[in-house]
């Protein structure tokens, strides 16, 4: 694939993951897109809205000190920074997410002002942070600029509409879904495992994007292209914590792919690594370096 010259552009929600032990941890999908993409070495631009609270503060905190650009993120006097309540089964988890949160409330304007001067390689977003319409708005400005848009849409119920599905693929140059969320664009109630990759062509298709990954966890995926169409193979966790945040992992590597111009297998391949790898730590995100060192270097010699 060719190279992507620019900034990502990550646009969503951030958010404290807090789990039925106590535990809480940084998050929300595109915060943890943007965190392993600084952790990879790149400089995304992550637009997002916080409260005027101590958990606000403690985003500010953490992203100046991951050495994440702040410029993007706006600050809320009137709504909480963002929570979800997280519960696991089998280290599988479900997901409670509290309405009228700051990253519901992303200003438009602020983000043409964060803009400014900035040559975009790409626009990353998922659905959550389309559920209100002040970051609806917002969003819909970005992706009027015409800068391509990586979507991951994430579906988290009860925050989304079928009718709106269509309109937030529409025009996206490369699409992510888990093997759920490919069964909801084609109004089915379950899909035939043999005819996975027939459908994931078939969807490519339909949205004409240029790449459509369809994610099944433990399982691998397929994928398509406009030439060609294939299985991801799956990748062994060998001590599994919980699998927060691996779909994140999986579409920051694979953003990571397309700005460095990775031939798209090699990138399949080490996305699906990078997923694995996340299942062994507690939650979606780290601060341990090494963790991305450690990765770099392995695949320096594959």
């Amino acid at each position: 694939m060719a190279s992507v010259p620019g900034r990502p552009v990550v646009f969503g929600e951030v958010l404290f993951d807090r789990f039925e032990d106590g535990t809480r941890v940084l998050g929300g999908a595109p915060f943890n897109v943007a965190w392993h993409l600084a952790g990879f070495g790149l400089d995304p631009l992550f637009i997002s809205r916080v409260g005027r609270d101590e958990l606000g503060e403690q985003v500010l905190t953490a992203m100046t000190g991951w050495g994440l650009d702040v410029g993007g993120l706006q600050r809320d006097a009137s709504h909480p920074t963002g929570s979800v309540h997280v519960s696991l089964s089998k280290g599988q988890p479900d997901f409670r997410i509290l309405p009228d949160q700051a990253y519901d409330y992303i200003d438009a304007d602020a983000v043409r002002t964060s803009l400014a001067g900035l040559t975009p390689a790409l626009l990353y977003h998922g659905s959550l942070v389309a559920r209100n319409r002040v970051s609806r708005k917002a969003l819909e400005q970005l992706r009027a600029t015409g800068v391509p848009a990586f979507v991951d849409i994430n579906l988290r119920a009860p925050w989304w509409q079928r009718k709106g599905l269509d309109t937030l693929v529409h025009g996206a140059r490369w699409l992510k879904l888990s093997e759920t969320e490919l069964a909801v664009l084609m109004d089915a109630g379950a899909l035939d495992p043999g005819q996975l990759e027939s459908t994931t062509r078939m969807v490519r298709e339909r949205y004409g994007c240029a790449l459509l990954v369809v994610t099944q966890g433990e399982h691998g995926g397929w994928f398509a292209t406009r030439d060609a169409a294939g299985r991801i193979e799956p990748v062994a966790v060998p001590e599994f914590a919980d699998a927060v945040g691996a779909g994140d992992a999986f579409s920051s590597v694979t953003l990571l792919g397309l700005v460095h111009g990775w031939p798209l297998p090699k990138t399949l391949r080490r996305a699906a690594a990078f997923a694995a790898r996340i299942c062994t730590i507690r939650g979606a995100t780290t601060s341990h370096r090494a963790l991305y060192d450690e990765m770099l270097t392995q695949w320096e010699s594959d």
